[in-house]
């Protein structure tokens, strides 16, 4: 068997849920005339004044089914390259629970308030310093360990803009939506791109362990 297969699998899965949940959300916008980018919450795609809600409900789903799996991945992922178990639990929690809260959202479409639920996802922030936390010993992922730097400081900064807790003002009813959105691609899209350096950290690993065996 291929060293680390079912680590990679699931890896892969992280690569290809902010893929789906990007083309689902393009669909579902298109489907939805007049919805206003600068207004409107992405959430509302998936509510009843959606004519195609299932089409945002179900991408949702989908991508919170495939951010509990990658979340294993990257637990799995830490151990394999000599991580301590613990910051390897913590990371497949963060993104176990944020996959519990957009299935959930998704089952109750805004405006009902248990879609609210959908702020487990937040968690997901805590992800960057659990995997930093588990790779800071590992061999060949400096690349990744910068990234997940930058990541962190990123989402930072719009969280502390969006709360409102420096520039008061900045985000406003008349842009809320651009704020969501980048927000939400800072939030989403980091994984797909972590998922893919780590899984290509395992397949070098395994060529050399395949290699040295050999």
């Amino acid at each position: 068997m291929t060293p680390f297969r079912r680590r990679r699998i699931l890896l892969r899965v992280g690569i290809a849920a902010p893929v789906l949940a990007l083309i689902t959300t393009l669909v579902a916008v298109l489907l939805f005339p007049g919805f206003n980018h600068a207004t409107q919450f992405l959430s509302e795609l998936g509510g009843a004044g959606a004519k195609e809600p299932e089409v945002f409900n179900i991408g949702v789903v989908l991508a919170g089914v495939g951010a509990g799996l990658a979340g294993i991945g990257f637990g799995l992922a830490i151990v394999a390259l000599g991580g301590p178990r613990l910051p390897a639990a913590l990371t497949a929690a963060a993104f176990v629970l944020a996959a519990i809260g957009l299935v959930m959202a998704s089952l109750y479409p805004w405006p009902d308030p248990r879609h609210l639920a959908i702020n487990l996802g937040l968690g997901i922030q805590m992800a960057p310093l659990f995997l930093l936390w588990g790779l800071a010993r590992a061999e060949g992922v400096s690349r990744l360990r910068w990234f997940l730097v930058i990541v962190f400081a990123a989402m930072a900064v719009l969280t502390v803009i969006t709360k409102h807790l420096v520039f008061p003002g900045t985000v406003n009813p008349h842009n809320v939506g651009w704020w969501e959105r980048a927000f939400a691609i800072v939030l989403v899209g980091w994984t797909g791109v972590a998922a893919f350096l780590l899984e290509r950290r395992l397949v070098a690993l395994a060529l050399a362990m395949r290699a040295a065996a050999g």
